[in-house]
């Protein structure tokens, strides 16, 4: 037997390759799926199952091409009503795989179909489970993602979820190994672990949720207490992931690259977004006017989904050289089939073509903490919880989740400056309110990290466990 986890950072996501005997089930799988194909030719294994904990939201799953191109059956739990073929598995139902078995342990309250898969060993022993939002390291998935396609309250479907874990998980011995679908960074949860991997035991003795004397009532209220607004993209990536979607190797074969004269034209013609994916570093030196930063090295996917609200949008990318394709790769993973083209030669051909670019204004934490003794105004676009837990004195926040609803708060009269925890979301902001005509933006290099080695005035440190 042979468990393999395939995180991926950018979406703190976990998919699982498993294998027995020349038989391979993966379990939510990315939307690329030929690295999954190649692990299986390895071991000279056949892909028979893939497994889908729920209907993901926060990503598109590569179910449909993955099924397509290997033949293997996609299994969901109860309820569940794609729009592709597929096994819809009974609560209890059993699958073969080589010498082990897969269990479907039907567990709704995130989503109704949600459904934790257990993996007992030849000797039938209980041995892992997959637990996909079920059970996360620290916390349990968020309720309220799929209350209107239930018709439920978020506090129905966290009485569901109540009654899964305590009848379905908690019941397991504590030597069970838990692989969640998510770790930190993830917005399906509040409280995510930064690790990926588990046991029943430590979750009984740590995660909040799993408390032995626990009511239901309490769980429902610190289960649903504190949930941030989901991001704009959760609706249209689970509508993707139940009627399906283009292979994305068709959607790399459309985006055309393009020198600096035919990138421009067709920005003009299609009203496409820009979008520029290098260093922070390198867009404030020089970018195409009008162009949004978002950056590969950072949680890059899941700011795409929450900051671009038209899915639709043609998109054209400006990327460092050789980044092209996992450019566009990465923009599929959360449903942005768009991108139409990109700059051949990256920014510097632009730059080489005497082409109009502009810049964004830094300055160190040095520096600001002599404009502050001038009344500086100054906006932290961090996390509600970031912010809470310490912050500039009289510093307002403007989270980069809901900058749209801030906009009318920063000054057009004079300059200002915004900062977030180390300058990569701080950098995002400065490019939209840029975008949007706030040419008088200056951003904090290094961020609130930089901040706290200043005598800059900051309110006492809050653990946000205790929040």
């Amino acid at each position: 037997m042979k468990i393999e986890q395939i995180y991926t950072g950018c979406l703190a996501q976990g998919a699982y390759f498993i294998e027995s005997q020349g038989e391979v089930a993966i379990i939510d799988p990315l939307r690329e799926v030929q690295s999954y194909i190649d692990k299986a030719d390895a071991v000279v294994g056949k892909i028979k199952y893939i497994f889908e904990t729920h209907f993901h939201a926060d990503f598109v799953s590569g179910h449909v091409t993955l099924a397509e191109k290997t033949g293997a059956t996609i299994v969901y739990g109860p309820n569940a009503n794609p729009s592709f073929k597929a096994h819809i598995a009974t609560d209890g139902e059993v699958f073969q795989l080589g010498d082990i078995t897969i269990t479907a342990l039907h567990t709704p309250g995130h989503t109704m179909e949600s459904t934790t898969y257990l993996l007992k060993d030849k000797n039938g022993k209980d041995h892992a489970i997959f637990s996909g939002d079920t059970l996360f390291l620290g916390d349990v998935g968020r309720p309220d993602l799929a209350q209107k396609a239930a018709h439920m309250t978020q506090e129905q479907l966290a009485g569901l979820l109540f009654d899964s874990l305590r009848t379905k998980i908690m019941t397991l011995a504590d030597d069970v190994i838990v692989y969640p679908a998510h770790g930190a960074g993830s917005a399906c949860g509040k409280n995510l672990s930064k690790e990926t991997v588990g046991t029943i035991g430590e979750q009984k003795a740590t995660n909040y949720a799993l408390r032995a004397n626990m009511t239901k009532e309490e769980f429902v209220a610190e289960v649903t207490d504190g949930l941030l607004p989901p991001p704009a993209y959760f609706p249209m990536n689970v509508k993707l992931n139940k009627e399906g979607y283009s292979n994305v190797e068709d959607i790399i074969k459309e985006a055309k690259a393009l020198d600096a004269n035919a990138f421009e034209l067709i920005a003009n013609d299609t009203n496409a977004l820009i979008l520029d994916v290098r260093h922070q570093d390198e867009f404030a030196k020089g970018h195409i006017p009008k162009s949004i930063f978002i950056g590969l090295e950072g949680g890059f996917a899941p700011w795409v989904g929450a900051l671009i609200l038209d899915y639709k949008q043609p998109i054209l990318i400006v990327a460092p050289e050789g980044k092209e394709v996992e450019t566009i790769t990465r923009l599929s993973r959360v449903g942005y089939d768009s991108a139409i083209g990109y700059l051949k030669g990256g920014f510097d051909a632009w730059r080489s073509s005497g082409k109009e670019y502009d810049t964004v204004t830094t300055v160190s934490a040095t520096e600001l903490e002599q404009k502050m003794n001038e009344n500086a105004a100054v906006f932290d676009v961090r996390k509600p919880g970031e912010y809470n837990s310490e912050h500039i004195e009289n510093v307002p926040s403007t989270p980069l989740d809901f900058l749209n609803d801030h906009i009318a708060e920063f000054p057009k009269d004079k300059d200002f400056y915004v900062h977030c925890a180390g300058g990569y979301r701080s950098m995002i902001a400065a490019s939209i309110l840029k975008a949007r005509g706030y040419h008088n933006v200056i951003d904090v290099k290094g961020g609130y990290a930089a901040i706290k080695n200043t005598g800059i005035k900051r309110t006492a440190y809050v653990c946000p466990s205790t929040l």
